[in-house]
């Protein structure tokens, strides 16, 4: 009896010890993974915490990944700026796809902001802005951190222009709003195509930014610190 129950208690300590292997912890307190061996190790025990480079499922998905240039509201690319791909977990991905081909159907595709975002450039927004009605609190992470945050817009195919949606991806005014009304018709129309098709296939609105949308965490998604590099070669 006393052996089984040793044995027991040390089944159980190896695997909390193991799992706790595969995450560390940052000076926020938050737990995330930082490397390969880890990742995978998640993917063993839940296969849907995949992460899909998103063109892989949709080709004529549009890229501006506008955190590897300069042209986002810090001025600064806090991606390298070779970054030409990104992710969301296997089962956002996949909505997302339903929602690029309902879209095509009425002659329009998706363009992608950001969607993945590795966890030290949530805590390098944090330190140049420090205030969570723009940027994630590190102490927290974020959607983005974990493949779940995606901010896009809609285009016209055969333009490949923007539809007009009031304001600039990251404007952080009240006219970003959902529920900022004081817009032409044209704009209110074009925010409703594009809430309600990414509500209709499961995703979330963030109230204060159009562009901003959510899968929801129902499997404990984890916090990911990995490079996009590293990433490309992991996903799919």
């Amino acid at each position: 009896m006393h052996i089984a129950i040793g044995l027991i208690c040390f089944f159980l300590s190896s695997t909390t010890k193991a799992e706790a292997q595969t995450t560390v912890t940052s000076s926020y307190g938050v737990r995330y993974i930082a490397s390969e061996k880890s990742y995978k190790h998640t993917l063993k025990k839940d296969n849907h915490k995949q992460m899909v480079e998103l063109k892989t499922k949709m080709p004529g998905l549009v890229y501006d990944l506008r955190y590897a240039t300069v042209n986002n509201f810090v001025k600064l690319p806090l991606y390298p700026v070779t970054t030409t791909y990104t992710f969301l977990r296997l089962p956002a991905a996949n909505a997302l796809q339903q929602v690029q081909e309902e879209l095509k159907q009425k002659g329009y595709g998706l363009k992608i902001f950001d969607a993945y975002r590795p966890y030290s450039v949530t805590v390098k927004f944090w330190e140049l802005i420090k205030d969570e009605r723009y940027v994630a609190n590190p102490s927290k992470g974020s959607g983005h951190n974990r493949g779940l945050a995606v901010d896009l817009t809609i285009i016209d195919l055969k333009t490949g222009i923007e539809l007009n949606m009031g304001t600039d991806f990251d404007n952080f005014s009240d006219t970003a709003h959902h529920s900022f009304t004081q817009l032409n018709t044209t704009v209110l129309q074009n925010r409703k195509l594009l809430k309600d098709i990414m509500l209709k296939h499961g995703f979330s609105a963030l109230e204060t930014e159009w562009w901003h949308y959510y899968w929801p965490n129902d499997r404990n998604y984890e916090v990911l610190d990995l490079d996009f590099k590293k990433l490309k070669k992991l996903a799919n």
